[in-house]
């Protein structure tokens, strides 16, 4: 068969293909999300990270500069994710690394105690949906175990880019990710 490539193309016209990528056979535009993607209603995902980077070791710091990018990431990525509330201990550097995530999605601030984890997460799943929780580093692991997930390695005090993913499935049973954001950290 003769003719240019761009005319055919493995027995599709060019025509044809252009519909298919312009999406004119009603195909969605995955690069155009409209809405986040939601999962089934009695799935709980929870979305943990330990605060941003503090200006010092004082009992309540606020956030460095760099931590008020590392929040600003935190907010980029969960951007379309659906977060339903957001939960942060009562601290200056947890408050402010969960108040751009709360901003973008409208939702005020709720304190929980982070002395009382099994309380904190049975609230939690009782509530479903779709949460952050911005907790500490000897917090946010046991916080990922007290829901059933997997804390995988120690949190070391350096580490502000780690983002746990818990889906809890509706017979109990938990799956966890744990991805790094934002500018990575040492350890």
């Amino acid at each position: 068969m003769t003719g240019s490539p761009l005319r055919r193309t493995g027995g599709l016209s060019y025509t044809l293909l252009l519909l298919l990528f312009a999406g004119g056979l009603g195909f969605p535009n995955p690069i155009q999300a409209q809405e986040p993607v939601r999962p089934q209603e009695d799935i709980t995902v929870v979305y943990l990270v330990r605060h941003a980077e503090k200006v010092d070791d004082s009992r309540d710091p606020e956030l460095s500069d760099a931590g008020r990018l590392r929040a600003a990431a935190l907010a980029q990525v969960l951007e379309y994710s659906g977060v339903e509330r957001v939960l942060s201990t009562d601290y200056i550097r947890t408050r402010d690394t969960a108040a751009p995530v709360a901003e973008a999605m409208g939702l005020p601030v709720e304190l929980y105690d982070p002395r009382d984890l099994p309380a904190a997460a049975h609230g939690i799943l009782e509530g479903g949906g779709r949460v952050l929780v911005v907790g500490h580093s000897n917090t946010t692991p046991a916080l990922v175990a007290a829901l059933g997930g997997d804390p995988g390695p120690t949190l070391e005090d350096s580490d502000y880019d780690r983002l746990y993913v818990v889906t809890v499935h509706p017979d109990g049973t938990a799956t966890t990710v744990l991805i790094r954001f934002g500018v990575p950290t040492k350890s």
